[in-house]
């Protein structure tokens, strides 16, 4: 059995979106309950929560913004730049140990400690800019612990991947000018927010190192599938990843309420299979997934639950 570390803690109910809110704290206790009644939870060392520092965070956000996001949660505020990310007193604090929790289960992979991890953790971050929150986004977690990787653990190159049902711009936008960052994304068009279009390839240095695999409404299992196994895989030769993070939201599931994909849950586990090869033939087995989107709960949980079995 593979040694998988795993962030699963209640602390992270306490960001309290309000009523009626889809990005809601029943969605990680509806995680919880399957994987304790599968018995997967148990297969798994769990791994505590612990905060990211100002120092992790500002390798990809600048200081203003993560004060503000302090300051509005201080102050009793209830939205922060767009009506849709909701925030509580809380949600910083919050914020930050699902930015720290994700970096420190990438630390114990790194180090061998443990041979790949799962987080389910919220907020979810990929939509969060350097200087902006956004989609349900206030701290970009995957960018945190990629940043960390590069700097505190000596990783040289690390894929993103990216198959949430929203494109995650902040993430692309971090680092599309880093050639040591590949970001991989397959996700619906046209949807919020509006990028992620196949022609982004990157800017700068980092041209080549960002794909994009927009997919129609309507699409299901086999174009989903296949951006990883045509475009991705292949890429993979050149780029040679030395860790693996996947951005894992299951909002691409036929069920969701937020899209318009119809990918099955059977499809999530074929899709960590296709990864997990990637973090086998290149990066010593080297794979953690952090908790994107998923709002549907059975959905979410069922997915969540086949994508831990296959990394199992």
């Amino acid at each position: 059995m593979r040694r998988i570390g795993l962030v699963l803690d209640p602390v992270f109910d306490g960001h309290d979106t309000g009523g009626g809110h889809p990005e809601s704290p029943a969605r990680l206790a509806r995680i919880r309950k399957v994987l304790e009644e599968r018995g997967l939870a148990s297969k798994c060392i769990r791994v505590p929560v612990s905060p990211a520092t100002d120092a992790a965070l500002l390798r990809v956000h600048d200081a203003p913004h993560i004060r503000r996001v302090e300051d509005a949660c201080a102050a009793g505020e209830r939205f922060i730049d767009s009506m849709d990310t909701a925030i509580s007193a809380e949600s910083a604090r919050i914020a930050r140990l699902a930015a720290g929790s994700l970096s420190a289960l990438c630390a114990e992979v790194a180090a061998s400690r443990l041979d790949a991890g799962l987080a389910i953790v919220r907020p979810p971050g990929h939509h969060a800019e350097r200087d902006l929150a956004m989609g349900f986004c206030l701290f970009n977690n995957v960018a945190v612990a990629a940043a960390a990787l590069r700097a505190e653990c000596a990783v040289a190159r690390v894929l993103i991947v990216d198959w949430d049902v929203h494109h995650g711009n902040g993430t692309q936008h971090i680092f599309e000018d880093d050639p040591t960052i590949f970001y991989y994304s397959s996700h619906q068009m046209p949807l919020y927010p509006g990028t992620g279009y196949a022609t982004e390839r990157g800017t700068g240095r980092g041209v080549g190192a960002t794909m994009n695999v927009p997919l129609r409404p309507g699409d299901g299992d086999d174009p989903f599938l296949a951006g990883l196994t045509e475009a991705l895989v292949p890429a993979m030769d050149d780029f040679r990843p030395e860790f693996v993070l996947v951005s894992a939201g299951f909002d691409a599931h036929r069920a969701d309420p937020l899209g318009s994909l119809r990918v099955s849950t059977e499809a999530f586990a074929d899709a960590t299979r296709i990864v997990r090869g990637i973090a086998d033939r290149f990066a010593s087995g080297r794979i953690v997934s952090t908790l994107e989107g998923g709002y549907d709960l059975e959905a979410l949980a069922a997915s969540t639950a086949i994508h831990l079995e296959a990394l199992l």
